[in-house]
């Protein structure tokens, strides 16, 4: 959420590893990086199901991919899909380079509790707390860090699931509070060039694009359905007034024609 959705850095950091292993068939390491790196740098728990190395077309296939919801929420996935394809370029030599990353129709989750704070801000705050601040920061002996270029990154047909139950509205009383919509594609990149980035830098930098993406697209049809059911409940208040003003009104008249 488990960047839009917070995977993004977990991808992309891994991606990179995966590029570097490569040519060892090493998709189970990639997996297990990816779920490690993951969670830690979300704080919440990261699953993958699988990764496929198809080194004859040059792709990679990420397969069953989740995110915990952060602590705080609701016990939901805050992002999942079944799979992400990496189209790869260069993977020889660094920078390496991805030339396109496609993920279609991920299922991503924005909850707010009642103090109105999101799962998906959570999670971006989670992730700006846990990455190294700086490139000097060392890294495991374990974890591959190389420098990496992502040409394009590409998210299509999203499943946008908006929960507002915990959310109070004080006395506008709104019935419902859970919409689902699908979001218009959106892009990010290039990121890393010319000379390419540490791979967390920049999965960092896509998963920021990502989920401000998402935030804001959740915030503004969050507003708009929120809106509408005000004005429901206020066109119907001025029914019931204007019935009782109508009503005043036949009395008075009633009474200057007596």
């Amino acid at each position: 959420m488990k960047k839009g959705l917070g995977i993004f850095v977990v991808l992309l950091l891994l991606i990179a590893g995966g590029a570097y292993y490569m040519l060892s068939g090493a998709g189970d390491f990639i997996r297990v990086q990816m779920e490690q790196q993951g969670s830690q740098y979300l704080d919440t728990q990261v699953s993958v199901a699988s990764v496929d190395l198809v080194l004859t077309e040059g792709r990679m296939t990420i397969n069953g991919v989740k995110i915990q919801n952060p602590q705080g929420f609701s016990d939901e996935d805050a992002f999942k899909v079944d799979a992400m394809t990496l189209d790869l370029g260069e993977v020889l030599k660094e920078p390496y380079v991805i030339q396109t990353v496609n993920i279609n129709a991920p299922e991503i989750l924005y909850e707010v509790d009642k103090n109105g704070k999101g799962n998906l801000l959570a999670l971006k705050n989670n992730l700006a707390a846990n990455l190294p601040k700086t490139t000097d920061e060392p890294v495991a002996k374990d974890t591959a860090n190389p420098l990496l270029i992502v040409e394009n990154v590409s998210v299509s047909n999203v499943r946008l699931k908006l929960n507002f139950e915990q959310l109070e509205t004080g006395d506008l009383k709104i019935e419902t509070k859970a919409y689902e919509v699908t979001l218009p594609t959106f892009s990010a990149g290039p990121i890393g060039n010319p000379k390419g980035m540490p791979a967390d830098k920049v999965g960092a930098a896509v998963v920021n694009a990502m989920l401000d993406n998402v935030i804001a697209a959740a915030k503004s049809e969050a507003k708009k359905r929120l809106s509408e059911e005000a004005k429901k409940k206020v066109n119907k208040e001025l029914e019931k007034q204007k019935d009782k003003l109508l009503d005043k009104a036949s009395d008075k008249l009633k009474g200057l024609l007596n």
